[in-house]
């Protein structure tokens, strides 16, 4: 990959500012919204310090056809962690135990009358040349919507 890819996204909840936080740095909350539709929580490693690990494996459930049953792997570590207003953490996709891609995630967190806009900035600076990296990092705007669906719906 020559150049950088960046991926913005933005959520307004239903949910007051304390909750929504919760729910991204308490790794039981994390699992039950992490993966894209259709996946379930293997194992969900969240340490919401500066410092502190993420590791995450999903399963691919029976809407996947021919891939169900398959795990897909991310790992990396928390950069930054200003509570209740910012997150920065790498999760970088995992392929027999290696990183395919790089990428650094920034969320900001922004109390609304009750309700918690979430802007996050997912860049992409490194990926490998092969189909599998590709496949992941095609895939990061629709898992990231799909994982904020879920979230909306863990928060009402």
């Amino acid at each position: 990959m020559g150049e950088k890819k960046e991926v913005n996204t933005e959520r307004v909840f239903n949910a007051p500012l304390e909750r929504v936080w919760q729910a991204w740095t308490d790794p039981e909350q994390v699992a039950k919204w992490w993966g894209p539709n259709g996946t379930s929580s293997v194992k969900c490693i969240w340490e919401a310090r500066p410092g502190g690990k993420t590791q995450t494996i999903v399963k691919a459930g029976e809407m996947y056809g021919p891939a169900a049953g398959t795990e897909w792997q991310s790992a990396g570590e928390f950069k930054e962690v200003v509570p209740q207003e910012k997150l920065v953490f790498t999760n970088n996709p995992i392929l027999n135990g290696e990183p395919v891609a790089e990428h650094l995630t920034t969320v900001i967190f922004e109390e609304q009358g009750g309700r918690t806009k979430v802007s996050m900035r997912n860049l992409i600076t490194t990926a490998k040349d092969t189909p599998e990296a590709k496949g992941a990092l095609d895939g990061i705007p629709m898992g990231w919507n799909q994982q904020l669906d879920k979230l909306g719906e863990l928060l009402k």
